[in-house]
């Protein structure tokens, strides 16, 4: 049988249909009609799947996203070919199945993307891959497509390096045996017209022209918490390799995830010197696995050093804390006051970053989400939002708050601290 999908490709895209290889990465411009070249893209996949009961996944940062992005767009490249070879239409699970061989396409958000685990996969398409963090994809995509050789294709727009989209273009310049690697700038595409082009540019910034239509990787991301602070220490040398000192107590700041993420930072007091030396993440594990975290990085722990946030001293529907129930699994700890505005606290984590180190390897993934952490536009009002948004950066970054509170109360308390190094001049690790 003959079925036509009633999609022409831009020539920009033509380069990424015709590639052969398993993985590839294109980073685009906006309205460049990357989402419509993916969908298609999955569409003839999917219908020309000889293997039995084929799967596969188009996956945007949030559902509701993915919804907006590429559901209409799916139904009507769809129809046509349902209608030819039989299958449905899934309003409600956001997804299509093909009648003569049963292949099904469906659509999932990365807040929720424990949905695709243990699930195969024989082909998954990434979109907008500036939005999410590289576990995504190695603790959930890879393993789904990894029995039946299923082939991955991520996509997106820049925002910095430290997220999914980021990681793997740097991965496709190294390995380009294995992955396809295409950048699509609005300079040479020639989807939007000169003058247009020329209109946005004198309205938007210029980082967030240089970064939306121009895929600069290094712009400034607009809105960044922590932008001025971290690039700061960046260029003073701040953020390298930085020895763990045994001589000098280690305390844990955390955020807490209830059905959400779990974020922990250890740090030291050097001196006048604040050293962020470990960070760890993760998401759907018992307080026993943080506990063996815990115990499992063996640094010179300070007495009750572990700083939860407020909702740690809370009883559960079991009636105990966390609090208790960490002390029980013999990580002794204490409980932060609540914080009934967060803007406090993200001016006491600005000022603690000026004397902070951060070791480069360890703090990587923390550091990335420190990074992205953003405010929201407001569009009615024309300003920022009062709050960052909540999204894959928030555990990391609520925790390194935590973590400025708790240690000006170190600082502040009775702890005696033996640094390895004096105090300024050539005391600081950097330039020992």
């Amino acid at each position: 049988m003959l079925v036509e999908i009633d999609y022409t490709p831009r020539d920009a895209f033509l380069p990424y249909h015709e590639s052969d290889k398993r993985f590839g990465v294109t980073v685009a411009h906006r309205r460049a009609g990357k989402t419509v070249a993916r969908i298609n893209r999955l569409i003839k996949a999917a219908i020309t799947c000889n293997l039995p009961t084929p799967r596969f996944g188009y996956l945007a940062p949030y559902w509701v996203q993915a919804k907006d992005i590429a559901w209409l767009y799916l139904k009507q490249y769809s129809a046509s070919i349902i209608d030819a070879v039989g299958g449905k239409i899934n309003e409600s699970e956001l997804s299509v199945t093909f009648g003569h061989n049963g292949a099904i396409i469906k659509l999932y958000g990365a807040e929720n993307a424990e949905r695709m685990r243990g699930l195969y996969f024989d082909g998954i398409v990434i979109d907008e891959g500036q939005g999410m963090r590289k576990s995504v994809l190695t603790t959930i995509i890879l393993p789904a497509l990894a029995d039946r050789q299923g082939w991955l294709d991520v996509s997106g727009t820049p925002k910095g390096w430290g997220n999914l989209l980021g990681e793997l273009v740097k991965t496709a310049q190294t390995d380009v045996d294995e992955w396809f690697l295409q950048i699509l700038k609005a300079s040479d595409t020639n989807i939007i017209p000169s003058e247009e082009l020329r209109r946005l540019k004198a309205l938007m910034s210029e980082n967030e022209y240089a970064q939306e239509f121009e895929c600069d990787f290094d712009a400034a991301i607009t809105g960044a918490v922590y932008a001025k602070q971290l690039g700061q220490a960046r260029a003073q040398g701040r953020i390298t390799c930085v020895p763990y000192d045994p001589g000098c107590e280690v305390f844990t700041a955390w955020d807490l995830g209830f059905g959400d993420s779990t974020a922990i930072w250890w740090m030291q007091w050097v001196g006048r010197e604040l050293r962020w030396i470990d960070y760890y993440e993760n998401s759907g594990h018992q307080l026993d696995h943080y506990a063996g975290v815990i115990k499992a990085r063996t640094y010179n722990y300070a007495r009750n050093g572990h700083f939860l946030p407020h909702d740690g001293g809370h009883g559960n529907i079991r009636g105990d804390s966390v609090s208790n129930q960490l002390f029980a699994l013999g990580v002794d700890n204490q409980v932060l006051t609540r914080e009934t505005d967060i803007n406090p606290g993200i001016e006491q984590l600005r000022q603690t970053i000026a004397y902070s180190v951060f070791d480069s390897e360890k703090c990587r993934d923390g550091l990335d989400a420190l990074e992205q952490y953003a405010y929201e536009w407001d569009d009615d009002k024309g300003i920022f939002k009062a709050k960052p948004q909540h999204n894959w950066t928030s555990h990391a970054a609520d925790a390194a708050r935590y973590a400025a509170i708790a240690a000006a109360q170190v600082k502040a308390g009775n702890t005696i601290y033996a640094p390895s190094f004096q105090v300024g001049g050539n005391g600081s690790f950097m330039s020992a």
